[in-house]
């Protein structure tokens, strides 16, 4: 038994089964060969040419009921081996239909319980892509349906006469063009950045962290002095590997959805190094938001009040966008909230260019 455990990848265990049987065979034709042609020797008293034609008569027979025997055993111990594989067999046919399958239990080991393993694992990982994407459809057909909407209005009571076309008009329906225009372009960034695609096209290089935190602020200053009356910043420089684009594009999201839900008078900015990661929190007083439902702000399209839809140009994207590019920088993104005190936090590991 300890043997057979030690045997643990399958080739091994159908040598050592096959090896298994042969021996068998082989020792339970021989016994019984050796023990019958001494008893007719001893006891019979059966030599010569009739000695020889009652062992083979008893070798066919032994043969044939050993023969029997063995392959019994093989067939139940290679069923037991090849049942897992028939189990596979049957959920990848259902993987292949567009079902899914149900999580494949059997107790075994070796390869084959790291086949079965890695199996459900990629199982799983195929029906959650599934379900995202059937979300994501969901979605990005939520969100056009609205702009569309009106767009097919207001061309249908021009074509019927119902109003005449004038520039505030005209004006309305670029506007809902536009917002079409923003919600696909917000949608291809974030397939960019999802996956693993900003291997391919996105450049990874030795970053002053705070001086890109500082272009962004630099870039809103005005609508932040207009906003808050009291703003604290506090940067440390720090340098590490990432991609200053997409770094930009993480804290210019944080800054207009700050921007778009606040209700108090005071920003704090802090960049700090901690450790082997740099850590940047924005502090500020804004709308409600669930501190249960606090990490769903970073899912796609989520937002905390339906209302939101109308004053949001991102169309609850901008967050989503910046957890996948904060995520290709290995890093991690958040917010600490009591319900109106919010602080959004990024973690950023500090891999440095090796010169």
């Amino acid at each position: 038994m300890c043997l057979y455990r030690k045997l643990s990848n399958l080739l091994s265990k159908l040598v050592f089964l096959n090896s298994l049987v042969i021996l068998l065979v082989i020792l339970l034709a021989g016994l019984s060969l050796k023990n019958y042609a001494c008893y007719l020797v001893n006891s019979e008293q059966i030599v010569g040419q009739n000695l020889v034609t009652n062992l083979n008569e008893f070798l066919w027979k032994v043969s044939a009921i050993v023969f029997l025997i063995a392959g019994l055993f093989h067939y139940v111990s290679v069923k037991k081996i090849v049942g897992p594989i028939k189990h596979l067999s049957a959920a990848t046919r259902a993987i292949k239909e567009g079902k899914s399958p149900s999580k494949v239990q059997i107790k075994t080991s070796g390869e084959l319980e790291e086949l079965i393993r890695n199996f459900n694992a990629m199982s799983e990982t195929l029906f959650s892509i599934q379900e995202q994407r059937e979300e994501m459809l969901r979605d990005i057909a939520h969100e056009l349906r609205t702009p569309l909407t009106n767009i097919n209005g207001y061309l249908e009571a021009l074509q019927s006469e119902v109003i005449e076309g004038n520039p505030e008009l005209f004006g309305s329906l670029l506007e809902e063009s536009r917002r079409i225009t923003r919600i696909v372009e917000l949608i291809t960034e974030l397939h960019s950045w999802t996956n693993g695609n900003y291997f391919l096209d996105k450049q990874f290089d030795s970053v002053a962290i705070d001086k890109v935190l500082s272009e962004a602020l630099t870039t809103f200053h005005l609508k932040l002095e207009a906003r808050f009356t009291d703003i604290n910043f506090q940067i440390e420089q720090e340098s590490l590997l990432g991609n200053k684009d997409g770094l930009m594009q993480v804290f210019t999201n944080i800054l207009q959805n700050i921007l778009d839900y606040n209700i108090g008078s005071e920003l704090a900015i802090i960049g700090k190094t901690e450790n082997d990661s740099y850590i940047i929190s924005f502090t500020h007083t804004g709308q409600f938001i669930d501190p249960e439902k606090k990490e769903l702000i970073f899912e796609r399209f989520y937002r905390v009040e339906e209302s939101r839809s109308t004053k949001s140009d991102g169309a609850g994207l901008g967050l989503a966008i910046a957890k996948s590019i904060i995520t290709a920088h290995n890093g991690r993104i958040g917010i600490h909230t009591d319900g109106t005190s919010h602080t959004f936090w990024v973690k950023l590991p500090l891999y440095h260019v090796q010169k």
